[in-house]
């Protein structure tokens, strides 16, 4: 993208009074991490279906990672789920990740695939099966001490079918036990973010069904386990950006997991299919980030782990990728340019038109000459996915082996 059009662009924006400068230097500070498991072969509940370009080892899904870094340049880190990407020499992996441009970004434990968790993993009533769901826990927080990750993130799939199969009660401070044990574990400067989920597999209740009952067991355990927020982990109409601001005040949202959804936890193309609604959970973070009156706020705006979680089941998975990531920056932009000058005199006014008008007008703007712009200053590819789709990356990993 040519200077002069961007300089067009910064005109017709400062002239609304919009601190441009301040958006683009927020804009090269935002990264995304993306996960392995993205890159690898997954499907629905009825097929999984192979692809020729995908990963096949930790390595491979490490080469993809970096190559939407190298394209993008907002994707320093990729995270592991183990066992899916469990390998002999993690020392041995960090370094070859480093070589590659990356790093290794929050360890995801696997508490569902397991036969033992066929009822529970942290909630199962057998105390064997607790112990081995606390040992899986503790051997992710030494993999992360070893290929220098400082996040464990953790989703439980545990629930159940039907009423009367377990005690909700029990099952409840077996996990705040089983939880406790590897927070004890954990240093000032690691963190436990905890997902939550609505339904599935459980469909009768599970043990983690909201935010609030994440945020309960997050302060139970102390002020380093936090909420992770995956965007399809709601009931149809949740205000999703409500949710972020109120973990924000009470700092406590460590993490979000970027996907899209219509029906339930479809972990599309995040932004595919509702990208205003990504776009308005951006400005209640950067709300808080510009909260001076709010320090403490600031800092856990400040320190929000973002994450791609979604399953390209029918898509190419690095194309996928691209897009996703793309979709972030673009509403990420859209959002660092809404006038909270302006915004906050017609709040202050109680001027509901006209404060909605300031929030629309942004997510209306144009971006792509500011986004061509920054990544043109970074050296990056004005148009990520074309340079992808044009490039010879795409014929490496259809033939490796």
């Amino acid at each position: 993208m040519k200077r002069d059009a961007y300089l067009l662009f910064e005109e017709e924006q400062l002239n609304r009074g919009i601190p441009l400068d301040q958006a683009v230097h927020q804009l090269k500070q935002l990264k995304v991490e993306t996960p392995s498991w993205g890159y690898s072969d997954q499907g629905t509940r009825f097929k999984v279906f192979q692809q020729e370009p995908s990963a096949h080892n930790p390595y491979h899904r490490i080469d993809d990672a970096a190559e939407v870094h190298r394209l993008t340049g907002l994707c320093p880190t990729v995270a592991l789920h183990i066992p899916w990407d469990r390998t002999t020499d993690y020392g041995h992996l960090a370094r070859y990740a480093q070589n590659q441009g990356v790093g290794i970004g929050s360890i995801n434990p696997n508490l569902f695939q397991e036969e033992e968790y066929r009822f529970g993993s942290v909630c199962n009533s057998r105390p064997q099966v607790r112990k081995k769901a606390v040992e899986h826990l503790l051997e992710c927080l030494n993999i992360a001490r070893i290929v220098g990750s400082k996040e464990i993130s953790l989703w439980l799939a545990d629930g159940t079918n039907y009423p009367g199969q377990a005690s909700m009660r029990k099952r409840m401070n077996w996990m705040y036990e089983s939880l406790s044990e590897i927070y004890a574990q954990m240093t000032s400067s690691e963190r436990l973010l905890i997902e939550y989920k609505m339904f599935e597999p459980a469909f009768y209740h599970t043990d983690l069904a909201d935010w609030g009952m994440a945020l309960h067991q997050a302060n139970r355990l102390g002020e380093r386990a936090q909420v992770l927020v995956d965007m399809g982990h709601h009931a149809q109409g949740t205000n999703i950006e409500h949710i972020v601001s109120f973990l924000l005040n009470e700092g406590k949202l460590g993490g979000f997991h970027f996907n899209g959804r219509k029906y339930a936890d479809d972990d599309l193309i995040t932004g595919s299919t509702n990208p205003y609604e990504l776009f308005l959970i951006f400005h209640q973070i950067l709300d808080a980030l510009y909260d001076e009156e709010h320090p403490a706020v600031q800092r856990t705006a400040a320190h929000i782990s973002y994450m791609i979680d979604q399953s390209h089941n029918i898509e190419e998975k690095i194309p996928a990728m691209l897009r996703s990531v793309l979709n972030v920056q673009t509403l990420y932009a859209k959002a660092l340019l809404i006038n909270r000058k302006r915004l906050a005199e017609a709040q202050e006014q109680q001027d509901v038109l006209t404060a909605e008008n300031e929030v629309r007008r942004a997510f209306e703007l144009d971006v792509r000459p500011l986004l061509a712009m920054v990544r043109e200053e970074a050296g990056l590819p004005t148009d990520p996915f074309m340079a992808y789709a044009t490039g010879s990356y795409r014929e490496h990993v259809m033939n490796r082996q």
